[in-house]
């Protein structure tokens, strides 16, 4: 059963760290051959805003689909698994400055101070 992990990754991020991103999760899956078929892709989808780079990790369990919770539990395994391989590679994702509007309107019988 086919499964996938979208994730985005900051557009500065070198290729090495990438490389060594994929290297990462491949040991991984190789390890746990009880969960996973060794057959799993990582692509680069796309380039959003000129800052994000989104990808996605594809990768095959071992059982059906009618075990929904042995698959959500590996499931979500992999994902803490990604995180922390983030976190060794120090790769991040940082959003681009968003604009903030403010408004205020004080009605009229209001008596309050404000600041």
């Amino acid at each position: 059963m086919s499964d996938s992990v979208e994730f985005a990754v900051d557009v500065s991020t070198s290729v090495e760290s990438i490389g060594a991103l994929k290297a990462k999760l491949k040991v991984y899956l190789e390890s746990r051959p009880q969960h996973w078929r060794p057959n799993h892709n990582v692509v680069v989808k796309d380039i959003e805003n000129v800052n994000k780079l989104k990808m996605a990790l594809y990768v095959t369990h071992t059982i059906n689909f009618q075990n929904y919770g042995e698959k959500s539990n590996r499931r979500s395994e992999l994902v803490l698994e990604l995180k922390k391989i983030f976190e060794d590679l120090n790769i991040k994702y940082h959003l681009l400055p968003q604009e903030v509007h403010l408004s205020y309107v004080r009605s009229q019988d209001s008596t309050a101070q404000t600041f």
